[in-house]
């Protein structure tokens, strides 16, 4: 049997990305200056993240125009979705694993 730690998915391990994946998967959209913001990275760092995430497809970007002010808006894909969630599954069971018991020495 090997250990959970192998199944975890690089993409999503990535301290950054889990925080964007974990931000988006508690609502149905986010602007980049919210995830930015909440993430604490800057725009070519959040940028960066984001392509990842969505060659992946993990996410999509979507901008949409209000006059002349452009909004990027980012939400979590149903793959995304489900690579988040299986992830997190893995951490809490590898958080959940019972020690092996020690040997007498």
């Amino acid at each position: 049997m090997s250990h959970p730690r192998h199944d975890l998915d690089p993409i999503v391990h990535t301290p950054a990305r889990f925080s964007i994946l974990a931000l988006l998967a508690a609502v149905d959209r986010a602007e980049f200056r919210l995830v930015r913001d909440t993430v604490e990275l800057s725009d070519s760092a959040l940028s960066q993240h984001l392509t990842t995430l969505e060659k992946a497809d993990y996410v999509t970007v979507r901008k949409t125009q209000t006059g002349r002010r452009t909004t990027t808006w980012i939400a979590l894909t149903r793959k995304g979705r489900t690579a988040f969630t299986r992830h997190v599954e893995i951490l809490n069971q590898i958080a959940n694993t019972d020690p092996p018991a020690q040997r007498a020495g």
